[in-house]
Parts: C-alpha cells; sequence; structure tokens
C-alpha cells in the first residue's frame, strides 16, 4: 500500500480551489483524522497555460486517460459542473477502479443509477455529500446516522437564491423584481435565474434527498415543481397575517396508501416551525422518522469553502476506507419499488388569493363550487379592494390536487371570478 493517498481532481474552479486550500492548509490534521497523508496529484484542466499561477506544484493534465490509467491515482474528484462530460469522465473513472467523490447534482438525479451500478460492480465508493445543501452534512446522516428509521417526510429550503429573494420580500417589503435584482447584484442569481426561481434546482436536490430517504430510485422527472415567480408582496403579507412564513420548500412525504410524492413549491409555514425561521442564503432540511421524531440540519447550501468543506469530508471517509480495505461497503440504498403518489393524489391544505366582484352573494357563489368538488374551506377573508374588485383570501382543509383543479375550473367559469392569482400549500400540522 502507498504511504500516500493519491487524488486526482477535475476542474479547478470554485469548488476545486477551495478543496486545494483546505488540504493545504489542514493537511496535516487530516492525515492524522486518516491514519496516512492524502495528496492530490494531478489536476485535469482545459487549459493548462490559465491555470499555470494557480496550480504550481500540481502536475496539470488535459484527458481523463492520463487518471484512469494511472495506478497510484486512488480518488477521483469530479467538480467540473453540468451533465457532459462529467458524466462519462466519473463512468470512466469507476470503470477503472478509482473511488469517486463528486458536487454534481445535476448527474446525480439524471444518472445515478448508472454510476451506483458501476460503483457496485467494482467495489468503490461513490460519495457525494456536497451535492445537497453544500456545506451541510445531510446525505451521510441519512444513509448511516438515521439508516435504522422509516423515514415519512423531507422538507427542505436547497436553494439559496430563493431563500435569499422571499426573505427580502418578507423582511424588507421587496417585490419580487426587486428581490430577484438584488439577488443578481449580490451574486446569488444567474442573470437568466431560471433554474434557481422555478424550482428546477430544487427539484434535482429533493428527488437525491427522498431516493436516499425513502430507499427508492426518484428520478428528477418524478418530482411536480413549481418556483416563486407568481409570489406577489401581497401574498407574503397576507400569510404574515395569517401567522405563515412563505418558503419554496422540496417536499417529499410517503403515504402508506397513495404512495410516495416528491415535490417543489412555494409553503406556507407557520412561523413556529423550524424552517421558518432560516433565511438570506442558509439551507435546512427537515427530516421526520419514526424513531428519531424531527430533526433539521441548517447551514451555508453553496459557497466555495462550505461546499469544499462537504467535498473533503468525503476526501476523509473513503481514505479512511482505503487505509481498512473497505471501499464498496455501502452501497446505494434504491433496493425497495414503491408506488409513486400521482399528482392527482397529492393531498394539503392550500391558500387561494383571487379577485372577484364586489356584490351580494359572490361569496355564497365561490363557496358552492368549492363545496361541490369536496373543498372544505377553514377560512375566507375578504382582505382589499382593487380596482373595484373584492381580494379574496381563501384557505381550505387538506384537499387533493384532482378536486383543487376541479374546483378551481369551475370558479373561472363563474362571471364573478375576474382572476385567480396565487395558489400554495400549507405544511401545518394544525390541519391535520
Amino acid at each position: 500500500m502507498n504511504d500516500v493517498i493519491e487524488i486526482a481532481l477535475l476542474g479547478s474552479g470554485t469548488v476545486g480551489g477551495g478543496v486545494i486550500q483546505i488540504l493545504e492548509k489542514n493537511g496535516s490534521e487530516i492525515a492524522q483524522k486518516i491514519g496516512k497523508p492524502v495528496r492530490i496529484t494531478k489536476v485535469l484542466v482545459r487549459n493548462p497555460e490559465k491555470y499555470k499561477d494557480l496550480l504550481q506544484g500540481y502536475q496539470m493534465v488535459t484527458s481523463i486517460e492520463e487518471i484512469t490509467s494511472d495506478p497510484d491515482i486512488a480518488i477521483v474528484i469530479e467538480l467540473m459542473g453540468r451533465e457532459h462530460p462529467a458524466k462519462e469522465y466519473m463512468e470512466a473513472a469507476l470503470a477503472a477502479g478509482k473511488n469517486v467523490i463528486t458536487a454534481n447534482k445535476d448527474v446525480l438525479a439524471k444518472y445515478g443509477k448508472e454510476l451506483f451500478a458501476l460503483a457496485e460492480e467494482h467495489q468503490v465508493d461513490f460519495m457525494f455529500e456536497a451535492a445537497v445543501g453544500g456545506g451541510i452534512p445531510i446525505i451521510r446522516p441519512l444513509k448511516n446516522c438515521l439508516a435504522a428509521n422509516h423515514i415519512t417526510s423531507i422538507l427542505g429550503i436547497v436553494n439559496g437564491t430563493t431563500n435569499y429573494m422571499l426573505t427580502k420580500m418578507t423582511q424588507n417589503g421587496m417585490s419580487y423584481g426587486e428581490a430577484l435584482k438584488k439577488a443578481q447584484a449580490k451574486g446569488y442569481a444567474e442573470s437568466d435565474p431560471t433554474a434557481d426561481v422555478e424550482g428546477l434546482d430544487s427539484a434535482r436536490k429533493i428527488a437525491i434527498l427522498a431516493s436516499i430517504g425513502f430507499n427508492m430510485r426518484i428520478s428528477v422527472d418524478d418530482v411536480y415543481v413549481e418556483g416563486i415567480s407568481h409570489v406577489d408582496y401581497c401574498d407574503i403579507e397576507y400569510a404574515r397575517d395569517l401567522g405563515y412564513i412563505i418558503k419554496l420548500l422540496g417536499v417529499a412525504k410517503k403515504d402508506a396508501v397513495n404512495g410516495v410524492s416528491c415535490c417543489v413549491y412555494p409553503v406556507m409555514l407557520p412561523k413556529k416551525h423550524p424552517l421558518a425561521g432560516v433565511n438570506d442564503v442558509f439551507n435546512a432540511v427537515f427530516v421526520t422518522g419514526d424513531a428519531v421524531g424531527d430533526c433539521m440540519f441548517m447551514g451555508r447550501g453553496a459557497g466555495r469553502f462550505p461546499t469544499a468543506s462537504a467535498v473533503c469530508g468525503d476526501i476523509i471517509d473513503v481514505a479512511r476506507n482505503i487505509r481498512h480495505h473497505s471501499t464498496g461497503r455501502v452501497n446505494c440504498t434504491c433496493f425497495e419499488e414503491k408506488h409513486l403518489c400521482t399528482l392527482d393524489q397529492i393531498i394539503a391544505p392550500c391558500y387561494i388569493r383571487l379577485q372577484v366582484l364586489d356584490e351580494p352573494g359572490v361569496l355564497a357563489t365561490i363557496a358552492t363550487a368549492f363545496g361541490k368538488n369536496d373543498v372544505s374551506l377553514k377560512n375566507v377573508v375578504q382582505k382589499a379592494l382593487v380596482e373595484g374588485r373584492a381580494e379574496l383570501v381563501v384557505i381550505t382543509h387538506a384537499v387533493s390536487e384532482l378536486h383543487l383543479r376541479k374546483a378551481l375550473k369551475d370558479l373561472k367559469a363563474l362571471d364573478t371570478v375576474y382572476k385567480i392569482c396565487t395558489i400554495l400549500r400549507v405544511e401545518d400540522k394544525d390541519f391535520e
């Protein structure tokens, strides 16, 4: 066995540079924790000239074959981002018997099944703590610490951009547009923010968490997704008046009757809920298990060093396994075939904001439209007059998406209903 565990790094950008810095700064302490030192010996880059100053002392290579054919490389860390060629490079490394660490949620959410099978075939580790929640430890707790539990729900604030925007709307009275511009100015949102604000980034992450938590394969295509672009500041205000905070959540639940549901959408949370106090760019995951009860994991969900911290944690774990000849001991846990809940079967209380004619009998007509579609109303409140129309806020008891859609279709057909403005789900145990 080599005296040093050698590592190849694919990509030396923001997170890759952070990994290099952490290993350089804390290398001696990390070696003590492992029982032998680890060392990055090769770095895959497209343009060596560009990185010659940053990567002094490291051997730069331009092809994956220079890494997969090197018998001394034991760990390959993929930090390139995007699906391709990252997926192909990880496949090549696993097939060559290399342990692989990645932070690539896109590849995991789409191709995880194939990569886990390769890792199991070659008895190597495939780890991805940094793929969800940045520096928050959540993958390892789900796979190990909470493995004896029957997990019933996972709720996650897993996108820092949208959480920052909703925080600014809530605390500073900003409109959606103002909050987006602020997030872009801070570097939290891209010039094209679609992946964040429309919930696509969160969908990939909750698919990964749900797959682990429920021991089944959930693809990003199985996730029902809504973003926050339809949330107005008045919804924030009305939610506050009712005792709620609006957050974009990944929501994965297991129901004995309808099966497993996996969604991303804006949710009204009671102010007392632990996730309601998670603000700015922080992320948090709230897990409920039959033995442990409720527990929450919170921290910085992105950034150079928080993400690099999670990668380095995986390095230590893999290196310990290498040292004790025990790589491949924790394989893919998606061993069960469970029924996926259809969208129509998903059940939750709802908040509905609509504008109607301000005249007698309208409320009765609206209540009838809800009632004939088996939608039970908890509250109906008239909030304001908007251009001569009454703005109503309706809170329902738990309702299936099927019955909700039927009720909304009937409401839209009414002459007295001008517009259905916003629909939000409510996550509140007091409704159960």
